[in-house]
């Protein structure tokens, strides 16, 4: 977020809108120096973990700065589908929210309430904070709605059966199909590569399309990531900060010590 930027343009909306597929990473570490080691890597996108990493708000917003000085768009997944949690991500200028365990349009209709200024929304209005340039941005109220992006995530087989009711919603932007939950919830925990998760996985994305609605997800590997890439997703992540370091540190002590070695999963992010 630089002076010469208009805070209210949506990157990640910029992004979706250009040939190429947009390619993350999720921070787990909860340190800013990691979040902007990996917005200098050449990702083009970063998932802000508010859902499962030890962050407060105070660590949100110093991600969030970090962010910034890279070409990187920050994501920020919230820890629940909360109106307070919302509004301070979003103030924090956290412009693209994705919402985890989205299962109905119901669900989905309340989410994007609590992303907009009334009339469209129950957003609470503040005129001076980090989304909007501490006040210097024009028009802001005005403009905010239109400049949120919202991300709808599918983790269940209800949200997955629900997925065009739920594209439905006035002001549902994207949908990200979460494969380690589907997995779960489907009887294959810790195996998103089971014929039976990778069949919704396809479906999930064939249906997308046919509606005309971006889904993006997450693989642990480059060549899982691909796959998902052949069926047409039109965002994906790959791996974790965590999940990259973990990778390379088992299998430095793998080739140096391996008496002591510990078998890296290959299904972690």
């Amino acid at each position: 977020m630089t002076a010469n930027h208009d805070l209210l343009v949506n990157p990640f909306r910029q992004r979706l809108s250009q040939p190429e597929v947009p390619l993350g990473t999720w921070l787990m570490s909860g340190t800013t120096s990691t979040a902007e080691a990996m917005g200098r890597a050449g990702f083009d996108w970063l998932l802000v973990d508010l859902e499962h990493v030890p962050m407060d708000a105070r660590d949100t917003l110093c991600t969030l700065q970090a962010i910034a000085g890279t070409s990187a768009c920050p994501i920020v997944r919230l820890p629940a589908n909360d109106a307070v949690a919302v509004k301070r991500a979003l103030d924090m200028g956290a412009g693209t929210l994705m919402f985890p365990f989205i299962d109905s349009p119901e669900q989905a209709a309340q989410a994007v309430a609590y992303s907009k200024y009334p009339p469209l929304g129950i957003r609470g209005f503040a005129a001076v904070h980090r989304a909007s340039g501490y006040g210097t941005a024009a028009g802001y109220g005005e403009r905010a709605n239109d400049s949120v992006f919202t991300i709808i995530q599918l983790e269940t087989p209800a949200a997955v059966q629900n997925l065009e009711k739920i594209a439905a919603v006035p002001g549902v932007d994207a949908f990200f199909l979460g494969p380690g939950d589907l997995s779960a919830n489907m009887g294959h925990i810790g195996n998103i590569t089971h014929p039976d998760v990778m069949a919704v996985i396809q479906d999930v994305a064939r249906r997308c399309q046919a509606i005309g609605i971006p889904c993006g997800i997450v693989g642990p590997t480059p060549e899982v990531v691909s796959k998902f890439l052949a069926l047409g997703y039109r965002f994906v992540a790959v791996a974790s900060d965590m999940g990259m370091m973990m990778r390379q540190a088992t299998a430095f002590v793998q080739a140096i010590k391996p008496d002591l070695a510990r078998e890296f999963s290959s299904t972690v992010y």
